[in-house]
């Protein structure tokens, strides 16, 4: 159970990574190469792959939510870390902090 429990925070903790650096290409990246360069095809690629790691976060943290019992709040956290950029690299501390206490 508590292998189960690592591992899925585990997951989260690698979307949750994954997603702030594709938000962060999407936004750095991207979007100049958009407005700047008039390359409008890096967004709708990058911004593709975001939109399916964002919904996976999402999916994650509901999960997440469950297994560990955590409350309504802590999923607003993650949610809203989303949102922000560098929110999930902030998010991720904690979670690592949680992932310690598992592992112990």
């Amino acid at each position: 159970m508590k292998e189960n429990k690592q591992k899925i925070l585990h997951r989260f903790r690698m979307i949750g990574i994954a997603e702030g650096i594709s938000f962060l290409v999407l936004l750095l990246i991207a979007m100049p190469l958009k407005y700047f360069f008039n390359f409008p095809e890096a967004v709708k690629v990058v911004g593709w792959a975001h939109g399916a790691l964002f919904v996976a976060f999402i999916w994650f943290a509901f999960e997440v939510m469950g297994s560990l019992q955590k409350n309504f709040f802590w999923f607003v956290k993650a949610f809203a870390a989303a949102f922000i950029p560098l929110g999930t690299f902030i998010f991720d501390r904690q979670l690592k902090k949680e992932a310690a206490l598992l592992a112990s």
